[in-house]
């Protein structure tokens, strides 16, 4: 059984004015999730600004996330890290908390071969017993996960179960499913480049747009899946210009303008994330009204 099937939110962690985390703000934004359908949280990834956390906030985020949670559905913990004793202790502790599995993207900035890939995700699903969803974003890390690579972890390792494809590249995506003949759990990682995914035997996204959009998100997977493509296809279509807005600059700038806009709690951002520019703050603004979601 997938470790979910639909929309999984790909949550911001909110902070305080001091930079610290905002657990109340947390446990509302995720409640506000479950109650407008999202299928899976996805704590402590790139839009949770996994990358400034300390590595004790890192588990504490996770831990809270699964306490506010309360097993309504499933929760996924990035764990990843260019140091695969990092990432393998990340992966633990998550584990070790009762999450229902791990994100790990690839190694950055130090990359690794792909032989090197192999040993690192080998290594990182023998220490746990969570399964493992592998996550493929070259243009940040600077590594891909090539479909070979990826079919032999699958056949070889019994819980690295899924990958998290955000390479905007569907002739890749397709040839790395047709190597793992259908055991891969395939969720994409663009939120403009869903249903192209789903089409190919996807089973849902794990998606920025879900932080401000859940009902849509959830529906657009779930319609595609349960049939009515076109419903699909037209929520997709229609979010398109929010999507543009909401990656006009780095994930999760402007995800974080676009909450506190609809009055959600996202906080300030770590350095050396800034505030989103002014001309980009207006046309996200207009893109969340004329997507529905804020009021003229």
């Amino acid at each position: 059984m997938p470790i979910f099937r639909g929309a999984g939110v790909a949550i911001v962690t909110p902070m305080k004015d001091n930079y610290e985390v905002d657990y109340e703000a947390l446990e509302q934004n995720i409640n506000y999730q479950i109650e407008n359908g999202t299928d899976c949280i996805v704590i402590t990834g790139t839009t949770g600004e996994s990358a400034t956390l300390t590595e004790q906030e890192h588990v504490d985020v996770i831990r809270a996330a699964v306490e506010f949670t309360k097993h309504r559905i499933p929760v996924v913990a990035g764990t990843g890290s260019n140091c695969t004793r990092t990432a393998i202790e990340l992966s633990k502790e998550a584990d070790a908390i009762g999450v229902d599995g791990v994100l790990v993207v690839t190694p950055y900035y130090n990359k690794a071969t792909q032989k090197g890939l192999v040993a690192h995700y080998t290594a990182i699903a023998n220490a746990i017993k969570a399964p493992l969803i592998i996550y493929n974003v070259p243009s940040r890390t600077g590594c891909n996960v090539l479909p070979a690579t990826v079919a032999e972890l699958t056949k070889n390792v019994d819980n690295i179960v899924g990958i998290k494809d955000a390479t905007g590249n569907l002739a890749q995506a397709a040839e790395m499913m047709h190597l793992c003949d259908g055991n891969l759990e395939l969720y994409s990682g663009e939120d403009g480049q869903v249903l192209p995914l789903l089409s190919i035997g996807g089973i849902g996204v794990i998606s920025v747009l879900s932080n401000v959009a859940p009902r849509q998100t959830h529906d657009m997977v779930m319609e595609y899946l349960e049939g009515d493509r076109k419903k699909a296809m037209q929520i997709q279509l229609d979010a398109v210009p929010l999507v543009n807005a909401l990656f006009s600059e780095v994930n999760p700038i402007p995800v974080k303008a676009a909450m506190e806009m609809l009055g959600m709690k996202a906080g300030a951002l770590r350095a050396p994330l800034t505030e989103m520019e002014d001309a980009h703050k207006a046309v996200l603004k207009q893109e969340l009204i004329n997507f529905g979601l804020l009021k003229n």
